[in-house]
């Protein structure tokens, strides 16, 4: 014998040396004795039974997923019912002894009366047309249509097709697969037998199905006898092997994209050592990358195998961690490569503390660390506080500019605008403030919970909606309720500048509080008049925006009022709705209808008290 013992077990070939040797060192054995010497040899050395006992050590220790018949092919035959289990189920004293059996009856010496008959020339297509040779044509037909078609005929098919019952076609199926199965146990077909072998280790544990036509020349070659190509054949007799979604996985595809999912659990690797990675699961290293990109839930980005869950946040943080660096929001959607709006990302990016505004449209991850970019008077405030009370203007300009991009125009402007004052030349403090105190917030005469048109969302924060008209369109201002401007962080003399996507958006307070103009957001959304635009602004001044078509015709009284607070699921009562309303304008689940009714009253929201006939 000139086999070594990697040639019978597939899986010591593609499994990496340096996890092999550490289970399988044997003192009296050469250095990877596995594939330096032959099996009849190392069983003569430290016997048989030590060395089925490394083999079943190895299968427990890294091929536990796998079927043993796929970790030792020539059980197939032996112990076929055996070579289904896996090493997980039985342990590795029974695979040991099945293992033992095998290299014992390999290792037996055949008689000499009866040598096992050879054809070295035969072609194995021609050992296969044999075997077929001598069946009748309806025997024929059944094994070409039913055990090796693509599209298998239905038994009700052949039995029409030959006018018998479909239990006589499942009888003629079955004598079949005996007849091929007593076939396969004869001597002659040694070479067939190690062929599969041979094939079982060159496919792993996963290869594309269109591997299996092009390992050798011949498995396309047509079978003269069924006409059919000679893999198709050959398919069959790779036992534990699943096809799937274009793959054939050994050992149950879904159990290997789970195991291939969980590699990169803990975030990003770089593709070659993703490779090398999910090597070690059996899947040959020529179509690993295609083995990734084909399980559903990782991505390759950027020359790194990614985790991609359906949420917009996890990608979008996939991206980052993959990047390295900071990132506009046009990147981050442009790497994602979905269908995910602009204004979406920028929401997600805004509300998830993962991740952290870096810069005026640039985000980062919050575990990088570093300043968050609050806009300009924001920033403005926070290098006066850190100063201790009051700062040199210069120095805050080169602060900022040097940190982010904000021109020098825009940091002193803001610095001579509302909410600073002068306290001596060149320096500046927070207006109401004397150096190193604090000044008391603006109380307005309404909370914002008693505001029109203010609601509060499931995550707490307070929204303003807009009810679009020819003036928002034409580009001009609007004014905004006091208790939403106070809820922003307003007071009578200040300013807020809320960045957008489509340009900055200004709100003052002077003798009231006014917007800016919202037309380039409202052009975003392709709004007309009728339509909604609830909006907020964010901790680090982004203005986050929910748009809503004008509310279509039909739709009941109570889901019309759920309409205006941005509410958009179809509710089954009243009472359901009731309670929604009223935990959205900041009263508690439990409150009575009479409490929602009064409350909206207080906050002058007479269309949504119409479409609740109060």
């Amino acid at each position: 014998m000139n086999l070594s013992l990697s040639d019978l077990a597939p899986p010591l070939r593609w499994t990496s040396p340096g996890q092999i040797a550490p289970i399988v060192e044997e003192p009296q054995l050469p250095e990877a004795w596995w594939q330096a010497i032959p099996l009849d040899r190392a069983c003569a050395i430290v016997g048989t039974q030590t060395v089925a006992g490394h083999l079943a050590d190895l299968a427990v220790a890294c091929w536990g997923h796998l079927m043993l018949g796929d970790i030792l092919p020539l059980l197939r035959f032996s112990d076929p019912a055996e070579a289904e289990r896996s090493p997980e189920t039985l342990g590795k004293d029974v695979v040991q002894k099945l293992f033992t059996g095998v290299f014992d009856r390999l290792l037996e010496p055949v008689p000499e009366a009866v040598p096992a008959p050879s054809r070295p020339d035969k072609p194995l297509p021609d050992l296969i047309d044999e075997l077929f040779g001598g069946l009748d044509d309806r025997q024929r037909a059944i094994a070409r249509d039913r055990l090796y078609a693509t599209r298998r005929a239905t038994l009700d098919e052949l039995a029409q097709r030959f006018s018998v019952t479909r239990e006589r076609i499942r009888q003629i199926e079955r004598d079949l697969r005996e007849h091929v199965d007593a076939w396969l146990a004869k001597p002659e077909t040694a070479a067939l037998a190690a062929h599969v072998v041979w094939l079982r280790g060159r496919l792993g544990s996963a290869v594309p199905a269109d591997d299996l036509q092009a390992a050798v020349p011949w498995h396309g070659a047509e079978l003269r006898s069924l006409g059919i190509p000679a893999w198709r054949f050959i398919r069959t007799l790779l036992t534990g092997y699943e096809q799937s979604d274009g793959w054939l996985v050994a050992g149950g595809a879904d159990d290997l994209r789970e195991k291939t999912r969980q590699l990169f659990a803990d975030g990003p690797r770089p593709l070659p050592e993703a490779i090398a990675m999910v090597a070690q699961l059996g899947v040959r290293e020529d179509v690993a990358e295609r083995w990734i990109l084909a399980v559903p839930q990782l991505r390759v980005l950027g020359r790194h195998v990614v985790p991609w869950p359906r949420s917009i946040n996890e990608k979008a943080e996939a991206v980052l961690a993959v990047a390295g660096t900071p990132l506009t929001p046009e990147e981050i959607q442009e790497r994602i490569g979905e269908d995910y709006s602009l204004v979406g990302i920028r929401n997600q990016l805004t509300a998830d503390d993962r991740f952290r505004r870096v810069d005026r449209n640039k985000y980062g991850l919050t575990r990088w660390g570093g300043d968050e970019y609050l806009g300009i008077r924001e920033m403005i405030a926070r290098e006066i506080e850190r100063a201790g009370g009051e700062a040199s203007v210069s120095t805050i300009v080169a602060n900022l500019t040097s940190r982010y991009d904000v021109s020098e125009s825009s940091v002193r402007a803001y610095s001579g605008g509302p909410g600073f004052e002068r306290t001596q030349r060149g320096w500046i403090r927070v207006a109401g403030t004397a150096p190193g105190g604090e000044s008391e917030p603006y109380q307005p005469r309404k909370d914002v919970s008693e505001t029109r048109r203010s609601f509060r969302s499931r995550d707490g924060r307070w929204w303003h909606r807009v009810d679009i008209n020819a003036e928002h369109l034409r580009g001009s201002g609007s004014p905004l309720p006091t208790g939403f401007a106070a809820y922003l962080g307003m007071a009578p003399g200040g300013q807020l500048t809320a960045s957008a996507p489509s340009g900055d958006v200004v709100i003052s307070w002077h003798n009231q509080p006014t917007m800016g103009s919202i037309r380039n957001v409202l052009a975003e959304y392709k709004a007309s008049e009728g339509d909604h635009v609830f909006l907020t602004v964010s901790d680090g001044g982004e203005l986050l925006t929910r748009y809503l078509p004008a509310a279509p015709p039909g739709m009941p009284p109570v889901n019309r009022a759920l309409y205006l607070l941005g509410y958009t699921a179809p509710v089954s009562s009243e009472l359901e709705g009731l309670r929604l309303i009223g935990a959205r304008i900041g009263l508690s689940d439990m409150a009575s209808r009479e409490e929602v009714l009064a409350r909206l009253r207080e906050r002058g929201d007479r269309d949504i008290l119409g479409f609740l006939g109060a």
